[in-house]
């Protein structure tokens, strides 16, 4: 057993309980998975981060489920850097980032952490009526067809009429291997429809979001970075946001509103990156013995 620093920051919000909340594990890449998962399922938190030293980046971070390692993931990135800046592991303005999905580079301005995702990569298109049988709403709720994209990591997206289909969706667990399955993937793995209406929660957004979680994870994702810029990727594709840069919400439906903007890299038919900019605040730190 081994003693390691950990922060719980609340990433895409400035302030207590807001956003979506992650445990960031310093000096943890060295653990093995199953102890990762654990730990995610013994905070009860959707993501946690294990942070390691990199021969190609300033630091290493690994991003784990309560059920298995993902390359990549948003808030957790913005609450590891909130987390390090906090404990002063970094000095200036810039920092890289090895993840499982490639080098991520982070900007700082004030308070804001910005994060640059990779290049998205289009994916298959889903049948409408496949993804509304998952979300348990009616076909002509969605009004663009669904398709996978990632910005390093894969989601489902999937544009909905209103705030009011927004709110009515369920997750049928239970019809997420056939989307699982448009996209090549086993079971129900990364197959959860991330929804999004083009309007904002508030009258500063543009957009408003959910993400319906299968277990072992929580029902539902407060804030998701990564589809959030695979998200913004699909509507600039499509034509779908007039703006180059815009500002996404999540959550306020759950007590925990969480903002971040969005910001296209190179033109709408040949991204090059999508930045995604957003706070952290650093809830609470202390230590974790764990079995290395």
């Amino acid at each position: 057993m081994s003693w390691f620093d950990f922060d719980w920051v609340d990433a895409f919000s400035d302030h207590a309980f807001g956003g979506n909340g992650c445990a960031v594990v310093h000096g943890g890449a060295i653990l093995p998975e199953d102890i990762c998962t654990a730990y995610v399922r013994e905070t009860s938190l959707v993501e946690c981060t294990f942070t390691g030293p990199s021969d190609v980046a300033d630091i290493r971070v690994r991003y784990f489920l309560a059920s298995k390692e993902i390359p990549f993931a948003g808030h957790p990135t913005i609450a590891t850097v909130a987390a390090m800046r906090s404990r002063g592991l970094f000095e200036g303005d810039a920092l890289t980032l090895e993840t499982g999905a490639g080098i991520v580079t982070i900007h700082l301005q004030g308070d804001e952490i910005e994060m640059t995702q990779v290049a998205p990569q289009f994916g298959d298109l889903v049948p409408a009526d496949l993804v509304a049988t998952a979300i348990n709403l009616p076909e002509d709720a969605i009004i663009s067809p669904p398709q996978f994209v990632s910005t390093g990591l894969p989601f489902c997206v999937t544009v909905l009429r209103d705030h009011d289909a927004l709110r009515e969706a369920t997750l049928n667990v239970g019809a997420l291997p056939k989307i699982a399955a448009k996209a090549g993937y086993s079971g129900s793995d990364m197959a959860e429809p991330f929804l999004v209406t083009l309007k904002g929660a508030t009258e500063a957004g543009d957009t408003f979001s959910r993400l319906l979680m299968a277990p072992p994870s929580p029902p539902e994702d407060p804030f998701t970075g990564s589809a959030t810029g695979a998200m913004a990727a699909y509507l600039w594709k499509y034509g779908l946001m007039p703006k180059d840069s815009f500002i996404a919400e999540q959550g306020h439906d759950l007590g925990r509103p969480g903002q971040a903007v969005v910001t296209r890299v190179g033109p709408a038919d040949a991204m090059t990156g999508i930045k995604v900019a957003g706070r952290g605040h650093v809830l609470m730190r202390g230590e974790v013995d764990l079995p290395v």
